[in-house]
């Protein structure tokens, strides 16, 4: 089943909906938007490495973005606008990487790969790396569910809890370094952003609950993913844009369909 590079490609997409949907509604919640685009854009940074040291893409791209995201973390802490750090920092480092590919012989066609995603190339390996990302990222998220919760309702709430939210905003930090990490060759790092935010824009205006929006998250990520992916396919479109532009579809639906209602 696993020779067909649409079954992969299927398979690519739906698991990365399934790590990015859940946790996306935390995005949403904290109002970490600009949080995630910084981090996919610093981890271009972390596939020119990867390539010069003929490393995994996958370990580059996650070590720099979670360096981009504890130096964001650790510079918001010190009085700098969160807006100004994810500016400086995001910026720096997608320009640093650009730069540095250039110096990488052969490494300017990987590249655009992933900039712009290449769902279509998933290898029997790159699943096991976004299935495996994407099962740990899950874990997380069920593990630490009702603390994040209470974090993100109130800091003041959370410490008369017992709960560190430091601990539990490093932990958020963490699982986007690693969806980060997993879909960069799925969407590529300038939409990694729209698949974190949308689904979980769309399913706030179909739920009234946390778990509820996080399960209708999961479900507009997987029909986005795949109803992204027949488009490629029916309209000859590249797939990466293709698969965000399903996921607006389905927000554009629930906007009609609140309006209406």
């Amino acid at each position: 089943m696993l020779d067909d590079f649409l079954i992969r490609a299927a398979l690519a997409g739906v698991g990365v909906a399934l790590a990015a949907a859940p946790l996306g509604c935390f995005v949403v919640w904290r109002r970490m938007a600009y949080f995630g685009d910084a981090t996919a854009h610093a981890a271009i940074l972390g596939v020119a490495l990867a390539l010069a040291l003929s490393v995994p893409i996958f370990a580059g791209a996650l070590a720099v973005a979670v360096v981009m995201a504890l130096a964001v973390s650790r510079l918001a802490g010190r009085g700098l606008a969160m807006d100004t750090a994810l500016g400086v920092l995001a910026h720096s480092a997608l320009a640093v990487g650009l730069v540095a590919v250039a110096f990488v012989p052969g490494a300017r066609a990987d590249l655009s790969a992933y900039l712009f995603g290449d769902i279509l190339a998933v290898s029997r390996g790159d699943l096991g790396v976004i299935w495996g990302g994407a099962a740990l990222v899950l874990a997380l998220l069920a593990w630490r569910w009702q603390a994040l919760l209470t974090a993100t309702l109130s800091p003041e709430l959370a410490w008369a809890s017992g709960i560190d939210p430091r601990r539990e905003q490093l932990v958020l930090t963490l699982a986007l370094a690693i969806v980060v990490a997993v879909a960069i060759k799925v969407v590529g790092a300038l939409l990694i952003g729209a698949m974190l935010l949308i689904p979980a824009a769309t399913a706030r205006r179909l739920s009234r609950g946390p778990e509820t929006m996080a399960a209708i998250a999961v479900v507009t990520g997987v029909l986005a993913a795949l109803g992204g992916l027949q488009g490629a396919l029916v309209f000859d479109a590249p797939a990466g844009p293709a698969i965000v532009c399903a996921a607006a579809l389905l927000f554009a639906l629930s906007t009609l369909r609140r309006g209406v209602a």
